[in-house]
């Protein structure tokens, strides 16, 4: 016989549980220690988390066995630290891989935003040493900042390659909409980074949940998909708060850093389905059509979404830099026999 009312055991189910049932959790790490304690379907990583994982002791040794895959793998120094960037990226994703049942998302240098072929090229890489590691396509997503080259080689890599895509840094309808007419496998657009923007550029400091730019972007991201029968699926990223991940509960995918995973586990208040097909189906958006020039200005007409593509392009990028600085030091202290 079961111990009280429906109502109260739904009291004590956390809020991360409760958010389960309506949409798949990831969690936004590289720690891949964090994973373990929430059970996430799926993870992602970035420069910037890979960057933080790789300065903690516990993962040196990681760092260490791409270092010396770059210097077996020879060539010029600039070669040898590419390679063994592209084994840390992977590696950090194989272990995530031990942990969780689905996929990892891994990134393609933010420096590569805006060539097509060299995006395409280094997801193929990435791809590879997953495949030689024992690891098929289908349990990893490619990240790939959601520029127009970034989105086209996403289509390039889903079409002739059979290669999953997670268009990242997203922040306008229209990048959302172009994603859609890509047919990449999934978008992750930025809901903290979207409030942040809106926080320091306006005279608001404050917003309900319901209320949140960032959320209302979403929202509309997601009725536009359901509601046109769109493949591409929507994950909610860049979380702020747990109101902003409650108020999108429902949205096909949320990825949530270890911090709010915690805080939700710890909360016990009734989470509610706020986004649903059915609802989608009967918002009033209307279908539109985005060649490079439409896309390019109804992007631009979108301060917000330019300015923070842009930064965060930048800030991706200056990770990237530090890690490769992290990686040529300890290369020389293994060359110099140290």
């Amino acid at each position: 016989m079961s111990s009280g009312s429906p109502d109260k055991r739904r009291k004590m189910e956390s809020a991360l549980n409760q958010l389960k049932k309506h949409t798949v959790v990831v969690a936004d790490t590289g720690d891949f220690n964090a994973i373990d304690e929430y059970k996430p379907q799926d993870a992602t990583t970035n420069p910037s988390l890979i960057l933080a994982a790789a300065k903690m002791p516990g993962y040196q040794h990681l760092l260490d066995q791409a270092i010396k895959y770059g210097i077996a793998k020879g060539g010029t120094e600039e070669e040898q630290v590419a390679n063994t960037m592209d084994k840390l990226f992977v590696s950090f994703g194989l272990e995530i891989l031990k942990k969780v049942p689905g996929r990892v998302s891994t990134e393609v240098d933010a420096r590569l935003s805006f060539d097509k072929d060299e995006m395409v090229a280094k997801a193929l890489r990435l791809i590879a040493l997953y495949e030689e590691a024992g690891i098929g396509k289908e349990r990893v997503l490619i990240k790939l900042s959601s520029t127009w080259e970034g989105i086209q080689a996403g289509k390039d890599l889903e079409e002739k390659h059979g290669v999953h895509c997670n268009m990242t840094l997203l922040f306008s309808f229209a990048q959302a909409v172009a994603c859609a007419e890509a047919e990449v496998t999934l978008i992750s657009p930025f809901v903290g980074r979207i409030f942040d923007w809106y926080k320091e550029n306006t005279d608001r400091k404050s917003y309900e949940p319901h209320e949140d730019p960032g959320v209302l972007s979403v929202t509309k991201i997601y009725n536009y998909y359901k509601k046109f029968g769109y493949s591409t699926v929507v994950m909610g990223a860049s979380f702020r708060n747990t109101g902003q991940v409650k108020a999108l509960a429902g949205c096909d995918l949320l990825t949530i850093s270890p911090g709010l995973l915690a805080e939700l586990n710890q909360d016990h208040s009734t989470i509610a389905e706020m986004l649903s097909v059915d609802r989608a189906k009967a918002c009033d958006l209307e279908k539109i059509h985005l060649d490079e020039k439409s896309f390019r200005w109804e992007h631009n007409e979108d301060r917000m979404a330019v300015e923070k593509l842009s930064d965060g392009i930048r800030k991706f990028a200056a990770d990237a830099i530090k890690l490769e600085t992290m990686i040529k030091e300890k290369m020389l202290n293994v060359k110099n026999g140290q």
